[in-house]
This record gives structure tokens, sequence and C-alpha cells, in this order.
């Protein structure tokens, strides 16, 4: 046959809806990059999921292949192999290659889902350079391939499926084959495709990490489904770069378990589940028996769920979905729910406000999301998204409800009299009216620090000794430990650009602490006022008095512990500025070898870091007969050495070294933070235990 006489009716009839999303795939996925491929991703396993949200199926399997494909199982009833009467085709052949057709439709076959737009399968199947769907379904299991959304047989070669196999599109009438036989009660769908290159960037590929986080989330929000997926791609930098990698997702908890999960910080609250439910009238199109588009108001239920636990930490993680679909920008669902937390606390705070002392400033939103992690969770038949990609939830109504069920749920809580009940409202009461102090104090410092002129007076503390430059860039503020320290560094600092800042002893721990009594230490009050940004979630870095801050404390343990809980601040209190690297710790020397010259020459003093370095020095000097001066000067601490010795070896940008302290990962860092500092004693011994072996003796200054 010529290409010509290919192009039959019935070609046209199958590619005419699919065409346009192949030539407009962003209107359907979003982009053509790695995203858009996960997107296509998302819409075959949301099907695989919304069988298990209706009670049909338990298990479902994602497999990467080496060739770029991928692979979707579930137990599911089976996509529907009868004939559909409208269109004369097998479902099958409904499913992926008609749009805005499905089961999502009517309300017949799925009360909720994630699907909605009827275009999932369809749009994914057209930018497939070849997708193959199995069905087992009453005993038997067909098969269906597709090319570039039409449907045909390919003629592979043995086992081995390509999407470059050759291609015999049906022509007169589609066929779907049976090709085997299903055990007896055994029902399913198997979706394996080839993303079309054509349609994608050449470097767009699966994500395996985001694979994985979807599949845990999923199995958060589905109590029971189980789900696994499989690399076999041994992509480098990979999990399964060695070998095929297989993980396996399954939770009975629900949001509550995901909640538990998503939280790193300390509790003040437990975990708090709050349910509820409304309905809601719609105004909607619907198709009578003649397939004809008539106005129809419905009567549409919201079922509210929602898990949510306060931490110490002001860090906010809010997750929201609809029918188990993440909705990450939110939508009237979030608006609902943040709208009420407001109005719940203020009323709680002003029935309060002379055991909280709460003042006549009002509490705001963010004064309430601090330290807050929730799930929201809402299900509803044919939830109206902006956009096919389901980023935003617009069902106006559903706001009204979500905002209700919260009012009523959360706020029985807050006025619970039940003892455990009425001490955990009251320290998150207390918590919430901190962060609003905070933040009223943070807009005062930022109303009032500024750099004094001659004609300003200053209203830092007094023990800051500043600098002269108003040169953010070039400033350093040298956070110093004690008060000899203190006056030795200020003879060997420049004060052109070096600021001195002493701290007397350890600092308040504030990882235990709440922030009410961060803020009325003196210590931490003083170098968050001095650093001049805020604190916690007002923390604004382009505030920040100084463009470096070095933690100068002694080279003993106590000096360490200082310098611990003094980044302990930082990290939970003024963040960005260790995520921008301008946080730095000072490298004091350990020693002094002060090395005899001959005749009228000066001594060469030499400075060693470590233990290892001077055993190095000394063999070095005694290979070369060199002799030194004994006793060795070892220095406890900073104030041993005078202001030449202590510009030279750690505060003149010439000679100095300087550890810039850094954040790869900030879980891990929260974690190692709270195993550190935090109020579980159990996990910091077990720690220290483990690592007495490799304690240096030598360091312990008794």
């Amino acid at each position: 046959m010529t290409p010509s006489s290919e192009y039959t009716a019935r070609h046209l009839s199958v590619l005419e809806g699919l065409e346009a999303v192949r030539k407009r795939p962003g209107m359907y996925i979003g982009s053509t990059d790695s995203r858009g491929l996960m997107h296509c991703l998302w819409e075959i396993i949301d099907n695989s999921v919304d069988e298990a949200l209706a009670g049909f199926g338990h298990d479902i399997k994602v497999i990467l292949h080496p060739d770029g494909s991928v692979e979707v199982h579930d137990d599911g009833r089976g996509i529907p192999v009868d004939v559909e009467p409208k269109t004369g085709l097998t479902g099958v052949e409904v499913v992926f290659t008609k749009l805005h057709a499905g089961g999502k439709f009517g309300g017949g076959s799925y009360t909720a889902s994630g699907g909605l737009h009827g275009v999932g399968a369809s749009v994914v199947n057209a930018l497939s350079a070849r997708l193959d769907v199995h069905v087992d379904r009453g005993g038997k299991t067909y098969q269906m391939s597709f090319r570039r959304g039409e449907p045909g047989r390919f003629a592979d070669n043995g086992s081995r499926l390509s999407p470059d196999a050759p291609f015999d599109p049906f022509v007169d009438d589609s066929v779907l084959d049976v090709v085997g036989k299903a055990k007896r009660g055994v029902t399913g769908t198997r979706i394996r495709y080839w993303a079309d290159r054509q349609i994608f960037t050449p470097d767009a590929k699966f994500s395996y990490d985001e694979l994985v986080g979807r599949a845990r989330q999923t199995s958060f929000l589905v109590p029971g489904l189980r789900i696994t997926v499989r690399d076999e791609r041994r992509l480098p930098g990979t999990p399964g770069e060695s070998g095929p990698h297989e993980e396996v997702f399954h939770h009975d908890g629900g949001i509550s378990e995901f909640v538990d999960f998503l939280a790193i910080d300390a509790p003040v609250t437990e975990t708090w589940r709050l349910h509820g439910s409304g309905t809601f009238k719609e105004t909607v199109p619907v198709l009578d028996e003649r397939g004809h588009s008539q106005i129809a108001e419905v009567e549409r239920d919201c079922d509210v769920d929602v898990a949510m636990r306060w931490g110490v930490g002001y860090d906010t993680t809010v997750r929201t979905f609809v029918n188990i679909i993440a909705t990450p920008k939110g939508g009237t669902h979030q608006a609902g729910f943040e709208a009420a937390l407001l109005k719940v606390f203020r009323k709680a705070v002003e029935a309060n406000a002379r055991k909280l002392k709460a003042g006549n400033d009002k509490i705001e939103k963010d004064d309430v999301m601090a330290g807050l992690t929730a799930v929201l969770t809402v299900r509803l038949a044919e939830p109206q998204f902006e956009g096919q990609t389901k980023e935003i939830l617009g069902t106006a109504p559903v706001r009204q409800i979500v905002s209700k069920v919260i009012e009523k749920e959360l706020g029985a809580k807050l006025a619970s009299t039940a003892r455990g009940d009425r001490n955990q409202t009251s320290v998150l009461l207390e918590k919430v009216v901190n962060e609003m102090k905070s933040r009223v104090t943070a807009r005062l410092h930022k109303e009032t620090q500024r750099r004094k002129t001659a004609l300003e007076s200053s209203t830092l503390p007094a023990k800051l000794i500043d600098c002269r430059t108003d040169d953010v860039t070039r400033s350093e503020l040298f956070i110093v430990e004690g008060d000899s320290a203190l006056g030795t560094a200020r003879h060997a600092r420049s004060s052109e650009f070096q600021a001195l800042l002493p701290i007397r002893g350890k600092i308040l721990n504030v990882q235990k602490a709440s922030v009410g009594d961060m803020l009325s230490n003196a210590e931490c009050a003083a170098l968050i006022q001095v650093v001049g940004a805020g604190s916690g979630r007002s923390f604004d870095i382009e505030a920040a008095r100084y463009g470096r801050v070095i933690l100068m404390t002694d080279a003993d343990v106590d000096g360490a512990h200082i310098r611990t809980l003094l980044l302990t601040l930082f990290f939970r209190y003024m963040r960005p500025m260790i995520e921008e690297g301008r946080v730095y710790a000072a490298v004091p020397p350990l020693h002094r070898v002060e090395v005899v010259n001959a005749g009228s020459k000066a001594n060469e003093m030499i400075y060693t870091y470590s233990e290892g370095e001077l055993h190095a020095l000394l063999k070095r000097l005694e290979g070369e007969g060199r002799r030194y001066k004994e006793p060795i000067q070892r220095y406890k601490g900073l104030g041993e050495m005078d202001a030449d010795q202590l510009a030279e070896t750690t505060m003149d940008p010439r000679h100095r070294s300087l550890r810039r302290v850094t954040i790869e990962s900030a879980q891990r860092a929260e974690e190692v933070f709270e195993l550190l500092m935090g109020s579980e004693v159990a996990p910091r011994k077990d720690f220290i235990v483990s690592g007495s072996a490799n304690l240096d003796r030598e360091r312990i200054d008794a």
C-alpha cells in the first residue's frame, strides 16, 4: 500500500482528537521535559490508584525498564473489554483513543477519583511511540497495542518489544486480541509504554526519587494499598546503578502516619485527626440518552480529613490532596483550612489573653502556621482543577465546607477539658503567642536598627564593639567566648571591618527551649539583635548587618560545646545565614613551637592546629637537625595569646583559616541537631557510647 491509501476515514476519526494533543502537549501535561514525562506516568498510576480507592485492588507495581519504557500493573477490575454502544469500540480502545471518555464521568463507576477531564490515558497514548495494554478479565487475557495513539499490531522479533518494530494499523475494524487465559477470579490491568522522543526533550527521563516519593505518599493516603517500585535501568547515581533495585511501600496508619513521617522536630502536640463532611450544589452539563448536553443541578458530597501536629520549630509543612491527587499549589481547600485555623486561634487567644499576656497585638496566619505539620485531604466527585496538571483545586464551595469542619473540630479540641488535651492546648497557645511576640519584636528591630551615624543613637547592646564600615559585604562579626578573649581580640582586630560581640559562658540550648525562653535569654536576644535581620520565619537576610559571622571559641571541649550551642541558635532561628554560607568557625591554633635559630637571628614561631600536625612538625625539625624550646606551649584558651599572635593566627584575613558551616541536607541537619541537643536523652547516650572509642583524651581539659 502507498502511504496515501493507508490514510482512511477510520484513521481520521481515531487521530482527530489525539493529533491536538501531539501538536500542543503543553496544554495537557504542562511541559515536554522530565516534568511532563513524570506527569504522564502519574496519569497511568493514578488510574490504578482510583481502582484501589473504589475498593477494587490492593497491589500496584511500577517497573522502569532499561529500554526507557515504564510498566504499571494493578489488580483492579481491569479496563472493560465489551463494546461501548455509542462508539462501537471496546472499552479499552475508548479509554486510550478518546479524549474526555472514561469511567469517571457520570458517577457510575467512581464516587471520587483523581481524574476529572478523562484525558489521562488517551494523552499518554498519544504521546507514546508505543503503548501495550493487557487486561485480565472474565478468565481471559486481552491485549491491544498503539503507535502514537493509533491502534494496530506490532510485529515483534521474539520476546524483545520495541517501538521500532514493524506496525500494521487496523483499517476496517479494531480487534481486541485474546492472548491467553487468566486464573479464576484474577483481574487487573498491565500497561507498558515508550514515551515518544519526537515529543519529549532528549534529556527528559523518569526520576526514581520522585517516583519513590509519590509511591510513599500514595501509600499513606490509601491505607492498605501496597505499591512496589522497581528500577532496572542501572543509571549512575541511582540506588539501582549496580543492579535492579526494588522498594515496597505499605502503610495502614493513613494520614496520621504520614504526618509523623513528615514531622522532624520535637512535638508540642500529639497528631490530631479531624473529620467532617458537607454538601453543596453544583450546576453542571450532563449528557442525556441521546448524547445531548443538558444543564442540571446536582448535589455533591465533600468529605474532609485532616491530620495535624505542632512541633517546637517554626517551619511549616502542609500537604494538600484531592482524591489522593497532590495539589502543591493549594486551592480552595487549603484557603478554607488556613482561614479557619486563624479564626479558631484568634478566638482561643482572645479567650485566654490575660493568662497568655497576649497584649493588644493580633496573631497572624504565620504565627499559627509556625511549626505546623499537616496533611489535608478532601474527597468529592468531579473536582474542578485549574488545568490538567491538577496543581490547584478550583471548586469554590469546598472552601466553606473545609472551613466549617476545621472551625468545629479544632475549636472543640482547643476547648476540651480532658487533661491531656488541656495541657497540649496550653503549650500550643503559648507557642503561638510567642511567635506573635517574636514577629512584632523583629519588626521593631528592622525599624530601629541601622548603623549609627554621628546624628543617630544606637539601640544595639552596649557590649557590642562595632566596626566602622557601612559595607555589609566586607564586615565581619566575631562572636567571642569570654571577657579575657575579648580584651585580646579588641587589640587584634581591624576596627575598620571587624566587630566583636562577647558571650558569657554557655548560652541557652534553643533546641529544647521555647521561642519565648529564647527571646527572654539575654545572650540569644543580644545576638539576634546584633545580626539585625530578625529571627525564625521573619528572618530577612537582606537586612543582616554583617557579611560574615565568625564563631571564635577556645580549642577545647567547652569551646566546642559553646560553638554547638551557637550553631543551634543559627540553625533554628537564623538558618538562611548558614544556607548562604555566611557563618564560619574560627580555627585557633592548639600549639606554638618556638624554633631556635642560630646566631642573632630571631627565633621562628610555628603554629600547629592538631596533635597530628604537631608530631609531623617535630619529626621534620628533628630530621633537619633544628632545635626547639621546651616545653611546647599548648593553648587552652584564646585569652592565652597576645594580640599579635591572635591576629596572625585567627583574625587577620591574610593568614587565618576559617571553616565555613554549610548544610547539604536540611532534614539530615535537623535530625543531627535533635540528636545532639534535643530532649530525648537515650539516643544521645547511645551516640556518645558508640563514639567513645574515637575520643582524644588529650583534648579533655581536666
